[in-house]
């Protein structure tokens, strides 16, 4: 065989190679909201992602809107909507179908009694929903504490999802904070922040395992999805650090290790989240003046913005993952 004709052939076989690794999924969540109409727009971003070439996608958290009661129904609902979708879905659980419910217009629930049955009802099984199931590995047992914690790999990326939800991370700060424009009694309050404080250490430490497995597999990205918005977007000022206010507070120890396991990371790191409705892509840590480079934070679409969002893994591109919002036409 002539060099040459060696050469084409190389290069051929490395092409096809990493069109092999290439493959996209998809991501949505924060809907639908009742009360902004969103039911009606559905059926057509599911049909857009059953006819896109997404390998699965995952939803990131918020079934309901925030002022609607936390019903058995809502939870009915979503299994509905996610048995529509053709191609393995991983569900992430918002505050709005937990974490909330204690709210008088949310129907005065128990919230750590919605999130037991939150647990035992999105996750009936081990793996993901939708028509085609995929294989997860889960934090906890089907049915108890953080089943809902879920990692996997595939092509070479590793991927977790956490429950850590918007609303400080289910964290009370005071008596007023409990009280307010809420069901709770003092010992609900405490009992939240027991569950606070389990969780978060739950979270960090399945965190942690990700990223060790991670770094074993010498992956070139990891992509973390969670619903709550952790402080990044109001103000964006060098003046004022976000991150330290009390109504934040919750999320401080889970964002302090993840910044501690990026610096140690030498691939890409996809911080995805829901909580604030609009998309956006930036490095926003550590802070609005300085960033921490191999850390993107994308921020979904959400109601009353029905879209979603493609992010496809380019195994030949720096930055691994190259995103694409989908804009459906309602």
């Amino acid at each position: 065989m002539s060099t040459r004709l060696l050469a084409g052939v190389l290069l051929v076989l490395s092409v096809t190679c990493a069109q092999a690794q290439t493959f996209s999924f998809g991501l949505w969540g924060d809907m639908p909201y009742k009360r902004n109409g969103d039911e009606a727009k559905l059926p057509a971003l599911v049909k857009s992602i059953n006819r896109s070439n997404v390998v699965f996608s995952i939803f990131t958290g918020d079934i309901k809107d925030g002022a609607s009661e936390c019903s058995n129904e809502v939870f009915a609902s979503a299994l509905t909507l996610f048995a529509q979708v053709a191609k393995p879905l991983i569900y992430v659980p918002g505050d709005n179908e937990w974490t909330d419910c204690h709210r008088l217009n949310n129907g005065g629930y128990d919230t750590l009694e919605r999130l037991d049955y939150l647990r035992k009802t999105m996750f009936p099984a081990t793996g993901s929903l939708g028509q085609r199931r995929m294989p997860l590995r889960h934090q906890g047992q089907v049915g108890e504490k953080f089943v809902e914690n879920t990692q996997f790999s595939h092509r070479g990326i590793v991927f977790v999802t956490l429950n850590v939800p918007g609303t400080n991370n289910n964290k009370i700060l005071d008596a007023k904070d409990c009280s307010e424009r809420s069901a709770r009694t003092p010992a609900q309050c405490e009992a939240g922040n027991a569950e606070y404080l389990e969780r978060d250490a739950a979270n960090v430490r399945w965190l942690q395992e990700a990223f060790e497995r991670a770094q074993k597999q010498k992956s070139r990205g990891l992509v973390l999805v969670i619903q709550a918005d952790p402080g990044f977007d109001v103000p964006e000022t060098p003046q004022t650090d976000e991150s330290q206010e009390a109504r934040v507070s919750g999320y401080r120890n889970f964002m302090e290790k993840l910044v501690a396991e990026t610096e140690q990371f030498k691939g890409e790191v996809l911080f995805v989240h829901g909580d604030t409705h609009f998309f956006k892509v930036d490095k926003p840590l550590y802070s609005p003046n300085k960033l921490l480079p191999n850390l993107t934070r994308l921020q979904t679409f959400g109601s009353p913005m029905v879209h979603w969002v493609k992010v496809t893994v380019e195994p030949q591109n720096p930055n691994v993952f190259a995103i694409h919002p989908v804009i459906m036409k309602h």
